[in-house]
């Protein structure tokens, strides 16, 4: 007999769980919606995470609602105020100006 697991692994050894990352399956399919809603805009987009945080963001807000994960300030999750514009950059590279201030000419 070996005296690992079944598996080859370590008995008596306790696992650390992640900080992040796990969170209770939603087996209700209570946030099904926003979870298609986002999986479309990736493929849509060429799985472009950046263009769907709105998606995302709607997501983990469904998920915290439902208590299928802690809850945590947005900005914890890395997104900010809706007052505050996304600075993703355009198609060349350079990010995309304020809303007040004019784009540079090309």
């Amino acid at each position: 007999m070996s005296a690992g697991g079944a598996f080859g692994g370590n008995r008596g050894v306790r696992p650390i769980p992640p900080e992040k990352g796990v969170f209770p399956l939603d087996h209700l399919h209570e946030c099904d919606l926003e979870k298609k809603d986002y999986l479309a805009c990736l493929k849509s987009t060429g799985f472009q995470s950046e263009k769907c945080r709105q998606f995302s963001k709607k997501y983990l807000e469904c998920r915290m609602e439902r208590n299928l994960m802690a809850k945590q300030d947005m900005s914890e999750l890395g997104f900010r105020n809706l007052d505050e514009m996304d600075t993703a950059p355009d198609e060349n590279g350079k990010l995309e100006s304020p809303p007040n201030e004019p784009k540079e000419k090309k």
